[in-house]
């Protein structure tokens, strides 16, 4: 069994938390994180015990592994801590919001022999999985264009979004992610358009919440990213990949398939699933399981520091696009 802490005790923390109770080859030993209120439902909610300080827990010999779920700015000091400890590492994106720092901590991890895995969920999603497949099965032949959208169903609470990192770091990463996943070469060259279409007030963070980026690998495989902060009819999910033979396309979940005519509509559907906690349940659950597998079995884990890395530079070229209206050089090359 796989001994594992789950630091922080938020909304990403309680899902992970939650997930590794409830797995079969592992034991959640402890919640850690400084708000003792938090720490203490979710201890009394999964049966495990409640600690109050992430180094301590981090420092213990009865954990293997640390599932990371706290505020970004402390991502890097407890991926470090861990991995000078000798103990896996599943942590959720992005690494920081500052490039350098992001690099810096890429290296360390690399030249200790860390295993760090990143939280990119959307790679584990049942249907993400099935396109990767028939990517990789030749269904539809060479990949061409790859187009990606993605639109929460409304805005966060301000104090989150002005401690975020911007849309493109705590959003539209996730795509920057996806699409390195299903180009299957690094985009060199970034262009990006925003705008604040929903909320102009965003100005005064320097945030927008409608972007359109584009990305163009060294092959002259093309990428069309599309995000908004805010869609009124619920939580709008949709990857499409085009190929020489065909296009493989991924669509928004309901919670049932039931469709109704009547004199009033000549169709009608059930909403979109509301937001990532229910659209992406299972993407967490075999983002997880995918960590544990891996290291039970000593196997490589299914992604890597480097793609934290990797999808942030995305994420600040596109932000270089927007400021300067050219297009950026990601510094990414390589298949």
């Amino acid at each position: 069994m796989l001994r594992v802490a789950v630091l922080g005790a938020g909304r990403i923390a309680t899902i992970h938390a939650a997930n590794v109770a409830a797995h079969p080859d592992a034991t959640l030993v402890l919640v850690a994180d400084p708000w003792r209120a938090g720490v203490d439902a979710l201890s009394a909610q999964l049966g495990c015990e409640a600690v109050y300080d992430c180094n301590a827990a981090l420092a213990r010999d009865d954990i293997d592994a640390v599932v990371i779920g706290t505020p970004t700015d402390t991502h890097i000091d407890l991926m470090l801590a861990a991995v000078t400890r000798g103990k896996a590492v599943l942590c959720e994106k992005p690494i920081d919001l500052d490039i350098a720092k992001a690099r810096a901590a890429a290296d360390h991890v690399e030249r200790q022999g860390g295993r760090v895995m990143l939280g990119f969920n959307r790679r584990f999603d049942p249907d993400m999985l099935r396109l990767r497949q028939g990517i990789d099965a030749g269904q539809i032949g060479a990949v061409r264009q790859v187009i990606i959208t993605s639109r929460d169903p409304g805005l966060a609470p301000r104090e989150y979004l002005a401690h975020s990192g911007g849309i493109l770091r705590d959003m539209t990463i996730h795509d920057f992610d996806t699409a390195r996943h299903l180009l299957g070469e690094e985009p060199t060259q970034v262009s990006a358009i925003a705008s604040r279409l929903v909320d102009p007030s965003l100005e005064e963070i320097d945030d927008f919440d409608s972007v359109m980026v584009l990305l163009r690998t060294a092959s002259g495989k093309q990428c069309h990213i599309n995000c908004c902060r805010q869609a009124v009819y619920g939580y709008d999910q949709r990857v499409e990949v085009s190929g020489a033979l065909g296009v493989l396309l991924t669509d928004n979940h309901r919670p049932s398939t039931l469709r109704h005519w009547s004199a009033e509509h000549t169709e009608a559907l059930e909403p979109l699933q509301h937001f990532f906690l229910e659209r992406y349940a299972e993407a967490y659950r075999n983002e997880l399981g995918a960590f544990i597998q891996a290291l039970t079995a000593g196997t490589a884990l299914p992604t890597g520091v480097r793609d934290g890395l990797y999808a942030l530079q995305l994420a600040d070229c596109a932000l270089e696009s927007i400021r300067t209206g050219r297009v950026v050089a990601s510094g990414l090359s390589g298949a």
